[in-house]
């Protein structure tokens, strides 16, 4: 286990703990892309492996958030998503393994492949699966219905507040450090997906602490209502503050020192819709990289780095591509269950 930020920030780290769910540092790999003359070598950083039960991005954020829902004496957990969420899908596991109960609001989304399957997989942890839409009034109403007086810790949707961001400040300083002991010059461009912010916020803050130049192409899968510059910039601002609350090492400026770039053009069709471009990432990935990627949020952020590795204004360009990711399979089938007593009705679409 390496924690980056408790060895760089040690009095901040101190006063953040967290819970050790995520198999850190993940792997920083080479691989050789061969779609453009000549080659090039472009770095992957496998957060898809930060768990071996469920991992992706999602983990190193929930370190920080579960945390603080054991210290505030929680014996629930809530948070928000889509019906097929990997955020919503890794609180409850991780949440279960900690001995707490999970309740998951969940919306409408596309269809997907992964929708029953998320679904199944949330049946088999017990979590307790909320239909959640509406007006502002009966969206309150649900909550209140569902949380009132059930020592209830509630995590925004994709972990995405201050807090935790901070387990992507730790992941940009992890990369400082990898980058340093491998002998690589810090990469011009990041790519990941953007879909609440609080990984590309977190990365952006933990790259500038660590005084490197590369620019985060923050490739936007959710809808711009959600994901937009100046939330993000919100986001970053706020998190910066707060650090700096409980470490006064944390440079004051650090917050306008970030290199964060919004990438608008590969949203495709909506959230969890793909294109052909989309698509056409993913199976490139696949053949020249063995990487398993998804329509909703990798494969977009993939599109965006192959159009600029094929622009020849970016010719020489050193290139990173976060792998944000679990993709190994689910332990559970898509068959519709035979006792569906726990599944809203209307989710009832989501099984062939």
């Amino acid at each position: 286990m390496v924690d980056a930020l408790g060895m760089m920030f040690p009095r901040l780290a101190a006063r953040l703990p967290k819970i050790s769910i995520a198999n850190l540092p993940t792997p920083l790999r080479e691989y050789s892309f061969a779609t453009v003359s000549p080659s090039v070598t472009v770095l992957v950083k496998h957060d898809d492996l930060s768990n071996e039960q469920y991992g992706g991005n999602k983990i190193r954020k929930l370190e920080y958030l579960l945390q603080r829902a054991r210290e505030r004496d929680a014996t629930r957990v809530a948070t928000f998503g889509t019906v097929a969420s990997n955020h919503a899908l890794a609180t409850s596991i991780h949440a279960r393994q900690l001995g707490l109960d999970c309740t998951c609001f969940l919306s409408h989304q596309a269809r997907t492949d992964k929708a029953a399957l998320a679904l199944n997989l949330h049946l088999q942890q017990g979590t307790e699966i909320v239909r959640f839409g509406g007006d502002r009034t009966s969206r309150v109403q649900t909550l209140r219905r569902h949380l009132q007086h059930r020592h209830a810790w509630v995590i925004p949707m994709g972990g995405s507040n201050w807090l935790g961001v901070i387990g992507f400040v730790n992941a940009g300083l992890e990369l400082a450090l990898q980058l340093e002991d491998a002998g690589h010059a810090a990469p011009d461009h990041l790519y990941v997906a953007n879909g609440t912010m609080g990984t590309a916020a977190g990365l952006a803050i933990g790259l500038a602490l660590a005084g490197l130049a590369t620019e985060i192409q923050a490739v936007r899968v959710t809808h711009a209502q959600v994901a937009n510059p100046a939330a993000m910039q919100r986001l970053i601002a706020k998190t910066v503050t707060m650090m700096r609350r409980l470490d006064m090492s944390i440079p004051a400026d650090v917050a306008n020192r970030v290199k964060l770039r919004f990438r608008d053009a590969f949203f495709a069709a909506g959230y969890a819709r793909t294109d052909a471009t989309t698509e056409r990432a993913i199976a490139v990935a696949r053949a020249q990289l063995g990487l398993t990627l998804d329509a909703t949020y990798t494969g977009k952020a993939m599109a965006a780095l192959l159009s600029d590795l094929e622009n020849p204004a970016g010719a020489g360009s050193t290139l990173l591509f976060w792998n944000t990711y679990h993709a190994r399979a689910l332990p559970v089938s898509s068959q519709l269950p035979a006792d569906t007593s726990a599944l809203p009705q209307e989710f009832l679409r989501y099984y062939v």
